[in-house]
């Protein structure tokens, strides 16, 4: 086996592991209702990555060399701000405020505009607040879903 055709079966070795988890749990937590959206999406997220698992297998999913070394060093702040809002801020702040905070971040750090810009910063938070006002229209309004609080909403 190639060292991209292994890459690609254990990354997608590890998306099907996710993707069995989320949707045991979605089906096995109460209320019910409250795990309807997440029960929905689970369906078509293990389907997706069961596909991708099998076209990893077979050596069909043979796209590109992998990730390299030097593209994971990139990879790696964004990775790290979705650990601590998963793992920390999303049940301590609240949905939508740590939502906000790793979005800011997330986007500063891929930014390429200067940090010392006033301009650049006012387009971040722009960019941010709109995204929020979106993620609240969805979830909070169209979908009613129940979201983590904490210190703020």
């Amino acid at each position: 086996m190639t060292a991209s055709r292994l890459q690609h079966t254990v990354m997608s070795s590890a998306v099907l592991a996710v993707a069995s988890l989320v949707t045991w749990l979605s089906f096995t937590e109460e209320p019910a209702a409250a795990f309807l959206f997440p029960r929905m999406i689970s369906v078509f997220f293990i389907l997706f990555a069961v596909w991708n698992f099998i076209r990893a297998v077979t050596g069909l999913a043979q796209v590109g060399v992998g990730i390299t070394p030097k593209m994971a060093m990139t990879i790696l702040p964004g990775l790290a701000v979705a650990l601590v809002y998963i793992y920390v801020a999303a049940d301590t702040l609240g949905f939508y405020a740590s939502s906000a905070m790793a979005f800011l971040a997330v986007s500063t750090l891929y930014d390429p505009a200067p940090r010392s810009d006033i301009q650049s910063w006012l387009k971040r938070i722009t960019i941010t607040l709109g995204f929020m006002a979106v993620m609240y229209a969805l979830f909070a309004i169209v979908l009613k879903v129940q979201t983590p609080t904490g210190l703020f909403f």
